[in-house]
Parts: C-alpha cells; sequence; structure tokens
C-alpha cells in the first residue's frame, strides 16, 4: 500500500494559484468563478491529506457564507473522511469534491488540469 503524504514541490505552485485565484473571485463577487477555482484545487490537491482536507475546509467556509445547507451538510463527511482516503491513496480521481457530485464518483480530469500533472513531471492520476 502507498500511503501519500505531502504534494510534491512541483504541483505546489499550480494549487496555490487556484487557491489564490478563489480568493480573488471570492473578493470580487464571482462566486462561479470563485467555486470552479477551488474545484479545480480539490482535483490538483486530492492525493495528498492536508491539500484535500484545506479544500474541503475552504469549501465548508464558502457553503457557510452563501448560506447553503446542502453544501454545509455535504461537506461535513468528506472534511472528516477526505484526507484519510487520501493518505491511504483510495481517492475518486478527477472528483471535484462538491456536494453536487457523489463523494466516491470518479470524473474525467480536464485536459488543462492534466497538462498541470504531466508539467510537474507527475503521471496523470487514473
Amino acid at each position: 500500500m502507498i500511503f501519500h503524504t505531502i504534494m510534491p514541490v512541483s504541483l505546489r505552485p499550480y494549487f496555490v494559484t487556484e487557491l489564490d485565484a478563489y480568493h480573488k473571485q471570492y473578493q470580487a463577487g464571482h462566486l462561479q468563478d470563485a467555486w470552479r477555482h477551488l474545484e479545480r484545487a480539490h482535483v490538483i490537491g486530492q492525493a495528498y491529506p492536508y491539500t484535500h482536507s484545506l479544500v474541503h475546509w475552504k469549501m465548508l467556509l464558502f457553503g457557510i457564507k452563501i448560506k447553503s445547507a446542502k453544501e454545509v451538510l455535504g461537506q461535513i463527511p468528506r472534511l472528516l473522511v477526505g484526507g484519510v482516503k487520501s493518505f491511504v491513496g483510495k481517492i475518486p480521481v478527477g472528483n471535484t469534491g462538491g456536494s453536487n457530485i457523489p463523494p466516491l464518483r470518479s470524473l474525467p480530469i480536464e485536459e488543462e488540469i492534466q497538462d498541470i500533472f504531466t508539467q510537474s513531471g507527475l503521471s496523470v492520476p487514473s
């Protein structure tokens, strides 16, 4: 069994870029664009416990800020279990992390994010 711990240094700038874009879009009141960056950060960081849990924490806070009971209730179990699943390498690859997607459903990874993994010298998760 492979245990995942921390995100590779080569991937981290892309993850941080998505979180920064989330904050900028959120502050500008562009909530759909902000959410999209959180989803992208989730796909990039979901294989690593800390970054996976961090994105779910931010999604939970987003749900609270927009007063979405569905998102808040959907994020609580994801926040509690997501990091553990990352640690043991049992994630639904490509899942965008929101409560609108079943938590165990794998999704195709968009081409731009596939390119991020490739540019980082990593294989695209499958």
